[in-house]
């Protein structure tokens, strides 16, 4: 089963900041899709159909427009994550369609480099923090909650781990 990644590189500084953003982002990708599909009960992923997500790597200003304009936030944020799986229709339109659109990521260069320097780690092991972070939001996950919050990061480090990735939660 092929899964698409949409790929949109909106801010040319991440041509030399992650000079092989497309491939990290295509690993990433099935690397969190191969996990949950194995290790998580998740309806979508059991139809067989595959899987499309919307990525965007864009810049602290179109990320703080958005994350005001959808959040009540009004500053730049790391990631912002659009679930298709919070819509009324999201069950039925995966029964409808060939492929399951699962929704949009936009992660904002500028502040994915300040984040990575303050917390001494290469941008690579950041940003595949956060690109995971983003696709388990878009199927389903949370951290709203202090337990929804523990099963997030157990997830996300689980996978990090596979990619050889230091626990990002670990002092």
């Amino acid at each position: 089963m092929k899964h698409n990644l949409n790929l949109d590189i909106a801010e040319a500084g991440w041509l030399q900041a992650l000079t092989s953003a497309e491939t990290i982002s295509a690993e990433v990708f099935t690397h969190v899709l191969d996990y949950i599909s194995a290790h998580e009960t998740i309806d979508f992923l059991q139809t067989g159909k595959p899987v499309s997500v919307n990525l965007c790597l864009s810049n602290d200003s179109e990320v703080h427009i958005l994350n005001r304009n959808f959040r009540g936030k009004d500053k730049p944020t790391n990631v912002l994550s659009f679930a298709n799986i919070d819509d009324d229709n999201f069950d039925e339109d995966c029964q409808l369609n060939d492929c399951i659109e699962l929704g949009d990521i936009i992660i904002a260069l500028e502040t994915m480099q300040r984040e990575a320097a303050e917390q001494n780690i290469s941008l690579h092991d950041h940003y595949c923090h956060l690109l995971t972070h983003g696709l388990l939001h878009l199927s389903g996950y949370d951290h709203m909650e202090e337990d929804e919050a523990q099963e997030m990061e157990s997830l996300e480090t689980a996978i990090l781990k596979q990619m050889n990735i230091a626990n990002p939660y670990e002092d």
